[in-house]
């Protein structure tokens, strides 16, 4: 997957960028074609925001999420998106089954 991360307010770091782009690996089994993940961190007072723009053939999701912890919030923006590509895979499969 391609993954473009953006760090606003916040100090890029290696291990970081390969964090996400580890976690976001694991979502590429779950689409069909390779997909291109745009993901923006940025920190906001006291409070880390992780938010991605995913999009593949004929799918585009989008999370964000935010804590008091990167990783954390990393973490739970890679829950939500799973939960959204399942939930639509799902849907198109139904779809395709009625028709």
């Amino acid at each position: 997957m391609q993954t473009a991360v953006t760090f606003q307010n916040i100090d890029s770091s290696p291990q970081l960028r390969d964090y996400v782009q580890s976690k976001l690996d694991r979502l590429d089994k779950l689409l069909d074609k390779p997909g291109t993940a745009d993901v923006t961190l940025r920190v906001e007072k006291m409070r880390r925001i992780a938010e991605v723009n995913l999009s593949s053939q004929w799918l585009s999701v989008r999370a964000s999420e935010e804590t008091d912890d990167m990783q954390a919030a990393i973490d739970l923006v890679v829950d939500k998106l799973k939960r959204q590509i399942t939930r639509k895979k799902e849907k198109v499969r139904t779809l395709r089954v009625k028709s």
